[in-house]
């Protein structure tokens, strides 16, 4: 079991992969154990070669995505502190002895690196990202209640029992997203930690989508948010279709009946029926979908205990 293990996720970074390898090194070479492991999502440039060279253990995904990468990482690598952190030099590797100290010695599951407290918006140099992260982190602790700086972070640390709980589900960059939403309702702690932010060096091409990943970010929100909380999300559906149905039906069926005793409208007076079915239906699902999420949250706390005596197994 190491000690430390770096995780690096790599599509394409022969630019920058050598220098980010060899400085994660030397700011490790005070934490004996360390290990840090380069996983190579089908490069067709000199990364596995430069990584390999530089000190990296390398390995591969075939399958593509940062989220698949992600999945192989969490299954294959057992360490006591995990540090992910993204290969194109954007970084500041200094910050990995005090992510490592948080998780190691003050019981932290996942340390946030927050960029957006600090250089991010002077060097970032794609303004829909800045906006899209505004956004995001907005959304996300508004609907969830938490107060992570920085939700699409690609730096963090992870204890042990984290990645051995998480089930990663995206395949893609909204992957961060869903670590956050994770660790929140899960109520493991999280902590935020400023870092500073230096946009690619020239040459280096992000491998992100600024619209298409932006939606399916939005897109994981939602559906997380339906998934941790169903009552609320259910509610709400049920709510609208209650108040459209009766404003129809007081405006196409009550008047009218009040007035001449009949009911001229009958198509609207199906209609509105049909919308209060599709409320009802709505409220009980939510209902039954939230102590489905009950269970599943007494579920989550066995694996918990399951992960860490596990930890302790392979740490003898």
């Amino acid at each position: 079991m190491d000690k430390l293990a770096v995780l690096i996720p790599a599509y394409n970074e022969a630019q920058t992969i050598e220098k980010v390898v060899k400085d994660v090194l030397n700011v490790t070479q005070s934490i004996n154990g360390t290990v840090i492991y380069v996983y190579d999502n089908n490069s067709k440039d000199s990364t596995v070669e430069l990584a390999r060279n530089a000190g990296a253990v390398v390995r591969h995904e075939y399958a593509q995505g940062k989220g698949a990468v992600i999945r192989r990482m969490f299954r294959e690598v057992d360490a006591e502190v995990y540090v992910m952190i993204d290969a194109d030099d954007t970084y500041p590797v200094e910050a990995i002895p005090e992510m490592y100290d948080k998780v190691k010695s003050h019981g932290v599951d996942m340390v946030v690196g927050d960029r957006l407290s600090s250089t991010y918006f002077e060097e970032n140099k794609r303004p829909f990202h800045n906006v899209g992260n505004s956004v995001v982190r907005g959304l996300i602790n508004s609907l969830f209640k938490t107060d992570i700086k920085d939700i699409l972070t690609g730096y963090r640390a992870f204890s042990f029992e984290f990645v051995k709980t998480f089930p990663v589900l995206s395949r893609g960059f909204e992957i961060e997203t869903e670590m956050s939403i994770h660790a929140t309702e899960k109520r493991m702690l999280v902590e935020n930690q400023v870092i500073s932010y230096r946009d690619r060096p020239e040459g280096s091409e992000s491998k992100l989508d600024t619209y298409g990943d932006g939606m399916r970010v939005l897109k994981t929100v939602l559906n997380l948010y339906r998934n941790y909380h169903p009552f609320a999300f259910f509610g709400a559906i049920s709510t609208v279709f209650i108040l459209f149905s009766l404003v129809v039906f007081f405006i196409r069926v009550v008047q009218p009946y009040a007035e001449t005793g009949l009911v001229d409208n009958m198509p609207t007076l199906i209609v509105t029926m049909i919308l209060l079915l599709i409320a009802v239906i709505s409220f009980f699902s939510g209902m039954i979908l939230n102590s489905v999420q009950a269970k599943d949250k007494r579920d989550f706390e066995l694996a918990l205990i399951e992960a860490s005596n596990r930890k302790k197994e392979l740490s003898n």
